[in-house]
């Protein structure tokens, strides 16, 4: 019976041991270079729960690239930074607004490509239109296309998207591919894409690929969600919409009737070539080879319009939250009106702070999200904020039912603009890998006003008076799920 007791309490004293250790390895490890929130998510998540916490800890808990990747991306960004330093990109638009430069000065110490002058872009808000309107921008090609984007399916809806790849393929233009691996593995028409592109005779690659028994691995969270198109260096698109049915192709999906809605920007002119930048530079981390020789991604020419466009690149591989740093910029920077579309809008709290400051100026906010969601922890997590942006001032519109609203915009007063896939919430600015254009010009905001519009006839407003009377279970289940938001 002694012996029973002493091997217990011997047994308690090593767990006792182990939790004490946990702990206070938890508080020098888990803050550093962390977000406070983040920080205390995961300590709360770890003193709760330790052997769940610590292996998620292990498993998602560092944000960053490998080390590899991110001195590849230190390279990229001295490349192009060196290279661009005194190119002329096109004519800029003249008597640039009060403070404007210093937002273009922001992106560019960040990492952005150049500001360009003499450039060309209209929306397509019509899912599949947009496809065939890539489709028919790829058949024009002469040198080469390059598909980026994070969900790539070939399938009814994408047919004429692939059909167009092939068919130039056939004519010995060069076609490179990239796709998420863990957005597109064990997804419909996996396989059967890649066998496509195989037979077609492109080069494809998958990025950030999770293949441990092949020496490739990091945080598996960690996503390329890029979405962009460049055809011979002379046209491009970007924006929202992957290379998929507007359904994503899933079951529950179709069983809840759910479709994507989405906007791209079709683009000629200098910016082009800094796209064609993003997408060498994500080329070169996949696979090492450098494509400069091949492709002068500065020899430019000049496009048919009169827009200024920058390209922001973002994600892990950069210092800063490149496009999170741009919302909160832009935000300070709006006199009279600011119109956002985001389909996940998980704020942090310099984000919040700045929505909600540029009501108390008197600024008329609007903010455009979907009535249903897809992804329930984010849907729950974004509702979470609803009463304090409605408490502020904000106008919330909700896109209406079976229809998720995937756009990714904003609009401040009438002359900027940013079109790209960026999400406003945490996991867009610190784990995925984005594009954001900023661009300049009345007549661009003109067309994003009139698709914000279009929106708007689509969506009913949320009032704080309904808001109120949500049912107690709800607010518990939004506030729980805002809590894990945090875990980055």
């Amino acid at each position: 019976m002694i012996t029973v007791t002493v091997e217990a309490t011997w047994w308690l004293l090593l767990v006792l041991v182990f939790d004490v250790t946990v702990r206070i390895t938890a508080v020098i490890v888990v803050p550093r270079n962390r977000r406070p929130t983040a920080a205390t998510a995961w300590l709360l998540a770890i003193y709760f729960i330790p052997l769940v916490g610590v292996l998620l800890f292990l498993l998602i808990g560092n944000p960053r690239l490998p080390r590899k990747r991110r001195k590849k991306q230190a390279r990229i960004n001295r490349y192009i930074h060196e290279t661009s330093e005194n190119l002329e990109l096109g004519s800029l638009r003249p008597d640039p607004p009060p403070g404007y430069l210093s937002l273009v000065a922001l992106n560019r110490n960040l990492g952005a490509m150049p500001l360009s002058g003499d450039n060309d872009a209209h929306l397509i808000s019509d899912y599949q239109k947009s496809l065939d309107t890539m489709a028919d921008a790829i058949r024009a090609a002469r040198r080469y296309v390059h598909v980026e984007f994070y969900i790539l399916q070939s399938d009814p809806s994408t047919d004429n998207f692939f059909r167009a790849l092939e068919e130039v393929a056939a004519r010995g233009v060069t076609v490179r591919v990239l796709l998420d691996h863990w957005a597109n593995r064990g997804k419909p028409f996996y396989r059967r894409t890649l066998e496509r592109l195989d037979a077609m005779g492109a080069q494809w690659h998958l990025m950030l690929p999770v293949q441990p028994l092949r020496g490739k691995y990091q945080r598996p969270d960690l996503r390329n969600h890029r979405k962009l198109l460049v055809v011979d260096g002379s046209v491009a698109f970007m924006g929202s919409q992957n290379i998929t049915d507007s359904t994503y192709n899933l079951r529950k999906n179709i069983k809840r009737g759910l479709h994507w809605v989405d906007l791209m920007a079709r683009l000629e002119g200098p910016v082009v070539a800094s796209i064609n930048g993003v997408f060498l530079s994500d080329w070169y981390s996949e696979t090492d080879q450098v494509l400069s020789d091949e492709i002068d991604i500065f020899s430019v020419t000049e496009g048919p319009g009169q827009l200024d466009c920058q390209v922001v690149p973002s994600g892990p591989g950069f210092d800063g939250e490149n496009n999170l740093r741009l919302f909160l910029a832009l935000l300070y920077y709006a006199q009279r009106k600011v119109i956002i579309v985001s389909p996940y809008f998980v704020p942090d709290e310099a984000l919040l702070l700045a929505v909600t400051t540029a009501c108390e100026r008197g600024l008329q906010v609007e903010l455009f999200v979907s009535e249903e969601g897809d992804q329930a922890m984010v849907y729950h997590a974004q509702r979470s904020y609803y009463e304090a942006l409605l408490k502020a001032g904000v106008k919330i519109w909700m896109y209406r039912k079976p229809f998720i609203l995937h756009s990714k915009s904003m609009t401040v007063d009438d002359e900027l603009a940013i079109i790209g896939s960026s999400n406003m919430d945490m996991r867009s600015f610190g784990l995925n890998m984005e594009i954001s254009l900023f661009v300049r010009g009345g007549e661009f905001v003109a067309e994003m006003r009139g698709v914000e519009e279009m929106y708007r006839e689509l969506s009913r407003e949320l009032t704080l008076e309904e808001w109120e009377k949500q049912p107690l279970r709800s607010t518990v289940l939004d506030n729980l799920a805002r809590l894990t938001s945090a875990l980055q």
